[in-house]
C-alpha cells in the first residue's frame, strides 16, 4: 500500500510506491547500460518543454532499435499521470524533475542483443534540490577540463540521450582531482570543447554568444532556450567549434543544463574568467529565462539554500 506522503513511480504501465519500484538484474538496462533517457523539470508545477524531450526520447529509441511498445501520445499521458498524483507532496515554491528511463527489457547473455520482451518504462518524479548549484548564480564556478576525451560520434552518436553515464562520471572525478568543487568540461579527441557532465558550454566575447556547434555533444533543450532568448533579446549568436584557449580568453562563460538552466563559470582551469564576476549577458538571459517561466530561477535555488 502507498504511504500517503510517498511519492509513486511509472513503471511499465502501472504505478507503484517508490519504495517497491524494482526491475529485474535481468533487464538490458542492468546487464547492458542499454537504456535511453530524458530529464525533464517543472516551473511552479508546469513541465518546461515536456513535449520537445519526448519528441527526442522517441528518436533515441528509434536510433538504438527499442520498441517501447506504446505511442508518444500515451507515454506523454502516462507522464503528465504520474506528475498530477505526486505534485501533492511537495510544497507550491517546490519542483520537480521528470526523468524517464527506457530500456530494452528482459535479456539474457547471447550472441543477439535484439529485444525480444516488452521494454522497460520507468518514469519518475523527484523534487528539485537546487541547493549544490544555488552559490554559482553569484560566484561563478571553476571549469575544469578532464583528461578523458568524449567518445567520437563515430563510436556513439551524442544525441542518442543514453543512461551509461561512467563515461561521464569518471571525467566528472578527474576534473575534481584538480578542484573538489570543479564543474567539467571535456574536449573531443581533437580538442574541441564538447560538453559538460550533462550539460552544454557557451562563451561570451565582445558581447558575441558562442556555443559548440552539435556534431559533438548533446543538442540540449536547455541550450535550445538559451539560443532563443539569446534572439528574442539581440544578443548575436554563433554555433562553432571552441578550444579552450576560448574559454581561457572569455568575457563570460556559462553552463546549460535542466535543473539550473544557466550556471555561471568564473574561472577555468585556475584562470580568472573575465573579469572574475559573473557577466553581464549571463544574468540577462538568467532573468530572460525567468520570464519566461513566471519564476525567479535564482531565488527560488537561494530560497533552498537558505532553509537549508
Amino acid at each position: 500500500m502507498t504511504s500517503p506522503r510517498e511519492r509513486v513511480v511509472h513503471l511499465s504501465g502501472e504505478l507503484v510506491p517508490e519504495s517497491a519500484a524494482k526491475i529485474s538484474i535481468f533487464d538490458s538496462a542492468i546487464l547492458l547500460g542499454d537504456c535511453v533517457t530524458e530529464s525533464t523539470r517543472t516551473f511552479g508545477h508546469v513541465p518546461f518543454r515536456l513535449e520537445e524531450h519526448l519528441d527526442r526520447l522517441f528518436r533515441s529509441l528509434k536510433v538504438c532499435r527499442i520498441d517501447p511498445g506504446l505511442s508518444w501520445e500515451q507515454l506523454r499521458a502516462a507522464t503528465l499521470e504520474l506528475l498530477e498524483r505526486n505534485l501533492a507532496l511537495i510544497g507550491p515554491h517546490e519542483d520537480y524533475w521528470i526523468v524517464h528511463n527506457l530500456s530494452r527489457g528482459l535479456t539474457k547473455p547471447g550472441p543477439n542483443p535484439a529485444q525480444r520482451n516488452p521494454a522497460t518504462i520507468m518514469i519518475f518524479n523527484s523534487p528539485m534540490d537546487l541547493r549544490g548549484w544555488a552559490r554559482y548564480y553569484s560566484q561563478g564556478c571553476h571549469a575544469v577540463t578532464s583528461f578523458s576525451r568524449a567518445i567520437p560520434a563515430q563510436s556513439l552518436d551524442a544525441r542518442i540521450k543514453n543512461r551509461s553515464r561512467l563515461f561521464y562520471t569518471l571525467a566528472d572525478q578527474e576534473a575534481r582531482l584538480v578542484d573538489p568543487d570543479a564543474q567539467v568540461v571535456i574536449l573531443d579527441v581533437q580538442g574541441n570543447v564538447s560538453e559538460n557532465k550533462g550539460g552544454n558550454i557557451f562563451v561570451v566575447n565582445g558581447g558575441r554568444l558562442r556555443t559548440p556547434s552539435a556534431d559533438n555533444c548533446l543538442a540540449g533543450i536547455s541550450r535550445q532556450t538559451v539560443l532563443e532568448l539569446a534572439a528574442e533579446e539581440g544578443i548575436p549568436t554563433v554555433e562553432t567549434h571552441l578550444q579552450s584557449y576560448d574559454l581561457a580568453t572569455a568575457d563570460e562563460v556559462f553552463f546549460t543544463s535542466t535543473p539550473y538552466c544557466i550556471m555561471p563559470a568564473t574561472r577555468f582551469n585556475g584562470l580568472t574568467v573575465g573579469d572574475g564576476k559573473v557577466g553581464p549577458i549571463t544574468r540577462r538571459l538568467l532573468a530572460a529565462w525567468s520570464r519566461r517561466v513566471g519564476l525567479d530561477i535564482v531565488g527560488q535555488a537561494e530560497s533552498q539554500l537558505r532553509a537549508g
